[in-house]
């Protein structure tokens, strides 16, 4: 159930990208290490203004995690506007009349807290982490600036100019993740997936502040959000305070739907990005479905036997035994609101050539569709996904994230107690019938980072005229 990497975006001052950590697991798991039913352990309300609060107590420690998740992710801009939804996270920072700016975060810091933001393809998220005596002072914050923000012409050019430089840096100034964002612009040529998060620099250039009002009206209202908050909360006791922050603020317009789909791909695409670079690197990104389908268990799998520690099959071959390779990976996410990417990446060892470093991946794929795997690597894998989602649930947090998301993509709140079931059921068969359906030659889109040498100072070449 992770996520994908170059997807999210998080406000910290500046964006930055989170990864959400892999915990990697032999083929024994003590008897100990058995999920919780999280299904039992949710309250769930909806208020009358169509807002759907879920409560999880969880008195290990005197703590909460408040989390107001939107449903609306860079899936929902329209060409001509990518980066809507990343802009919008900035500015909802920028105060209201009540909490002029400044005040929301220094609030929460001065109460021991931390508050901050993500966005994605297909939503933006809001968290703050404090005391819980200190709940109904982060509820209040919320809800303010869920009906009343400030959208400044001056503060919003001044935080375009912020953006663009966070572009630059996460993106131009780095050569992988630009090759990244261009898989995905090769990937899907139609779907809004197409563009990325953090928007493409003439988009950002022509955002207008009526955009953005324009957005904030349609996208942030109590019946296109989710309010949660796990951790040490009576829920009958803080029910009514959240009814009565929230309830007052009236009930938006539905949200327009999100209706493009993405025509079957016909064919292996390909590209080349030329950039001053360290290392070749190499990416394939190959289009799978989502949660809706029962694959999306045997990919989760399949990405597990191909990339996960120093067992996996890619590290194994490519990096340990060939030696041809610095480090190799894969992702899949089963949580997104439309059919995604199953990718995978190398990064070319000196000496090594790209051809030989993606024929050994095709290879690798060819194994599995030939040969299932063993009883063995499948249970190791099995593991491996069962602990990374059993530890997470340790967290206040990443449970809090993990219903958040699955409430937010449309599978629901309640599906991710069907995950382990899900996984423990997958058989090598599976695994291998997937291999052969969607890691196909006609499927995949082909990225590679061809490394160009520095650019030469001006000045030293007007000295060599």
């Amino acid at each position: 159930m992770r996520g994908f990497p170059w997807g999210y975006r998080m406000r910290s001052r500046s964006t930055v990208v989170v990864f959400l950590a892999v915990v990697l697991f032999g083929v024994w798991m003590p008897a100990t290490l058995r999920a919780t039913d999280v299904a039992s352990s949710v309250h769930e309300h909806v208020l009358s203004n169509g807002l759907k609060v879920l409560l999880v107590e969880n008195t290990k420690a005197p703590v909460v995690t408040i989390q107001i998740w939107y449903k609306v992710g860079s899936r929902n801009e329209v060409m001509g506007r990518a980066g809507l939804s990343h802009m919008l996270e900035h500015m909802m920072f920028k105060g209201t009349e009540r909490n002029p700016k400044g005040t929301f975060s220094r609030t929460i810091r001065k109460n021991g807290g931390n508050d901050n933001a993500f966005t994605s393809q297909d939503f933006t998220a809001y968290f703050e982490n404090l005391a819980a005596d200190r709940v109904e002072l982060a509820l209040a914050l919320e809800a303010d600036r869920m009906q009343g923000l400030l959208l400044d012409e001056k503060e919003f050019q001044l935080e375009r100019e912020v953006v663009k430089e966070e572009r630059r840096l996460r993106i131009e100034d780095d050569p992988q993740s630009s090759l990244v964002e261009m898989l995905f612009a090769q990937a899907f040529m139609a779907h809004p997936y197409h563009w990325p998060v953090i928007g493409w620099f003439s988009d950002l250039q022509a955002m207008t502040l009526e955009d953005l009002k324009s957005y904030y009206d349609t996208h942030y209202s109590p019946n296109n959000a989710t309010l949660i908050i796990v951790g040490d909360i009576k829920a009958e006791t803080l029910l009514p305070t959240i009814k009565r922050l929230f309830e007052p603020i009236p009930k938006g317009p539905a949200a327009p739907p999100q209706r493009v789909v993405e025509p079957e791909q016909r064919g292996e695409r390909r590209f080349m990005l030329k950039r001053t670079a360290e290392l070749p690197f190499v990416m394939f990104g190959y289009r799978t479905p989502n949660y809706s389908s029962e694959d999306a268990y045997a990919l989760t799998i399949l990405e597990s036997i191909l990339s996960h520690g120093k067992t996996s099959r890619l590290y194994r071959s490519l990096v340990y035994e060939q030696k041809i390779a610095l480090a190799v990976g894969a992702e899949y996410s089963l949580l997104q609101a439309e059919p995604q990417l199953f990718y995978c990446f190398a990064v070319v060892k000196p000496g090594a050539k790209t051809e030989e470093v993606e024929q050994a991946v095709y290879r690798e794929f060819e194994r599995l569709q030939q040969a299932a795997p063993t009883e063995q690597e499948l249970q190791r894998a099995k593991n491996q996904v069962e602990a990374e989602y059993i530890f997470g649930q340790d967290s206040n947090f990443r449970q809090a994230m993990l219903l958040g998301e699955a409430e937010t993509v449309g599978a629901g709140w309640r599906h991710i107690d069907k995950f382990l079931e899900k996984i423990r059921g997958v058989t090598a068969q599976d695994v291998q019938r997937v291999a052969r359906q969607y890691l196909t030659a006609d499927n995949r889109t082909v990225g590679i980072l061809v490394p160009m040498a520095e650019p030469r100072e001006a000045s030293v070449s007007m000295e060599s005229r």
